[in-house]
């Protein structure tokens, strides 16, 4: 295939020491439906033979370009990928997954069809079947679920609402909210929670368009930028900062040990609440640093606090957000579920 001189999409795939998936990942590439691409390979000093192989692949087809760097880091290769692209969209893949033949085009007619659209993902498949335990199925489950853009805005500080490798971006969207930040947390969250604070109309279609690879080397396994801490640092920080709750008293539901140790990163912040929410009859009417624990029911008669709930047990989240709405409260205006 012959590369054009501005193509409509440019594919950042960010590979180190990839080889042996790599193969499969870029067949995957070359057999889209939409064949308007370039495809930018960012080999970050890869000891392996992936560099020889997407040269040689280049040598057929003309619209891989390989850019190689010394091992600078994730962060480094995804703004080297949108400083050297080409094309005012930006198509996002990892060496080891797989895209479907027609994520490309799906994603192109439907950033087409809603302009004030800057981000567009997809669903996911995990694959191999037998590496995939529980919790990240359900992770899947609920992410999978999180499409339209009031749903993602509502439910970004449970997690990561988008498998990085599925999204699709305009590019100047991106730039203009600074790239990719390098620090001690996931790139691509804190990515996600900076577009959505600046305004950013994000959605994902309903459609699995991606095989999406669970190994032991996973970089979301392995990289303590993805630890549990990392992420409630994260979510803490942007939470302070979110407007809907500078003017209005809180709550914290859920007055467990562990949801304490989250809630904490907000009190440190200067976020104390008026009270905290739990059902445990042991602990309602408890006292933790000097805020009475209450039940449920405390929440009907005060005067509309912003509830943060913490509560991350298996179908928690909808039990609380069913007792809530049944009160009157809002998702996104008067509560919100964090992970």
């Amino acid at each position: 295939m012959t590369a054009h001189a501005s193509p409509q999409i440019s594919i950042v795939l960010p590979v180190r020491d990839a080889r042996e998936t790599l193969d499969e990942c870029l067949d995957s590439i070359a057999a889209q439906t939409f064949s308007d691409y370039e495809l930018l390979v960012i080999d970050d000093g890869s000891r392996d033979t992936s560099a020889a192989l997407v040269a040689q692949r280049a040598q057929r087809d003309t619209r891989i370009r390989l850019i190689r760097q010394p091992p600078l880091g994730l962060v480094v290769a995804l703004n080297r990928g949108l400083t050297e692209a080409r094309a005012p969209l930006i198509a996002r893949m990892d060496a080891d997954d797989r895209m479907y033949p027609q994520r490309l085009a799906a994603q192109v007619a439907g950033l087409a069809a809603d302009p004030a659209l800057g981000l567009l993902a997809c669903q996911v498949r995990l694959f191999p079947d037998e590496s995939v335990q529980a919790g990240f199925r359900e992770y899947i489950r609920w992410q999978n679920a999180c499409c339209d853009p009031v749903t993602i805005g509502d439910e970004i500080y449970v997690e990561s609402p988008f498998a990085h490798p599925t999204v699709m971006f305009r590019r100047a969207v991106v730039q203009d909210a600074g790239g990719y930040r390098a620090g001690h947390f996931p790139e691509d969250y804190d990515l996600w929670l900076r577009l959505i604070r600046r305004g950013v109309k994000m959605a994902k279609l309903p459609r699995v368009l991606l095989d999406w690879r669970e190994s032991e080397g996973r970089l979301s396994r392995i990289d303590p930028r993805c630890s549990r801490a990392a992420f409630d640092h994260l979510r803490a920080a942007y939470l302070a900062r979110d407007p809907r709750l500078q003017d209005r008293p809180l709550v914290f539901w859920g007055a467990g040990r562990k949801t304490r140790r989250r809630c904490h990163l907000l009190i440190e912040r200067g976020f104390t609440p008026r009270a905290w929410v739990d059902i445990d009859p042991g602990k309602i009417g408890n006292r933790l640093r000097g805020v009475p624990v209450v039940a449920p029911a405390w929440l009907a008669h005060d005067a509309r606090p912003f509830v943060l709930s913490y509560v991350a047990n298996h179908g928690a989240r909808e039990n609380i957000a069913s007792r809530l709405e049944a009160m009157g409260y809002r998702r996104g205006q008067d509560y919100l579920m964090v992970g």
